[in-house]
């Protein structure tokens, strides 16, 4: 983990509540993982007090990008920094997603919801570097919620879009277009990788669970430092046969399907 007190932002686009940061911050970029997240601090004062967790959407040269959305006071005053600006940062931090061996012509499939989309970039970029197939599923309740479908476009992961109201792409839950996804397929993707609001993600695991298709999942939740000091991000976590309390922030926020025990959590 590094500290920048002053990392400048060097780009900012806004698709109404969502916005994408790029700021430049070397040390951080050169250990940056997909999966991995940031701790920010919105503002200079005490209001609000603790920092903000922020998903790695990607990295390059010298370089860090976010995507999120204004959800409260903390984010919203990030949002609300402009170009030239500079934002203290703690990161990169967790357990990102694992990619251990072969993926050259290997089906990767990308499950993202709303703003989960976000660490999905960075992912899908350096398993197309690793030679996989790389299939995105990115949802949204509206066509206003997957704003930067187009970035996975240009970048070569050429999503496939679901939309509560069906205002853009399959009407209908991210969770029901990869099950038509599935059902067109003789042999079923090498993982799963997804991220998003937990009723998705559950419907998700229970899904790959059922098919045997290896499956990582990005929990999110509230965390009080982001470095498993304060207990304040836990969610019971199965290994060895036996579910424990784990904190999100230092064992994950990646965690394989068959070990999140959901409900409880």
């Amino acid at each position: 983990m590094r500290h920048e007190p002053r990392a400048p932002i060097l780009q900012k686009s806004s698709w109404g509540d969502f916005h994408l940061l790029r700021i430049a911050a070397p040390e951080m970029a050169a250990e940056a993982g997909p999966g991995q997240f940031l701790m920010i601090r919105t503002s200079p004062g005490s209001d609000p007090l603790l920092r903000r967790p922020i998903s790695l959407h990607d990295a390059g040269d010298g370089w860090l990008e976010i995507f999120f959305r204004t959800a409260g006071r903390g984010t919203a005053q990030l949002a609300a920094k402009k170009k030239g600006e500079a934002l203290d940062v703690l990161g990169p931090l967790g357990q990102g997603f694992r990619l251990e061996g072969a993926w050259k012509a290997k089906a990767a499939w990308l499950v993202g919801g709303g703003r989960g989309i976000a660490p999905l970039f960075f992912l899908g970029r350096r398993l197309k570097a690793r030679g996989a197939r790389v299939k995105v599923l990115y949802g949204g309740k509206t066509s206003a919620e997957v704003p930067i479908a187009e970035k996975f476009e240009a970048a070569g992961l050429h999503p496939i879009v679901a939309t509560d109201d069906g205002s853009l792409g399959l009407k209908g839950f991210v969770t029901a277009l990869l099950e038509k996804e599935l059902a067109a397929v003789k042999t079923p993707p090498k993982a799963l990788f997804v991220c998003g609001p937990d009723p998705m993600m559950e419907k998700t695991a229970v899904l790959a669970l059922a098919r045997g298709i290896p499956a990582q999942l990005s929990l999110e939740a509230i965390m009080g430092c982001g470095f498993g000091a304060c207990w304040g991000c836990v969610h019971r976590i199965r290994r060895e046969g036996e579910g424990k309390w784990r904190k999100i922030c230092e064992d994950g926020p990646v965690f394989a399907a068959e070990e999140i025990v959901w409900g409880e959590g």
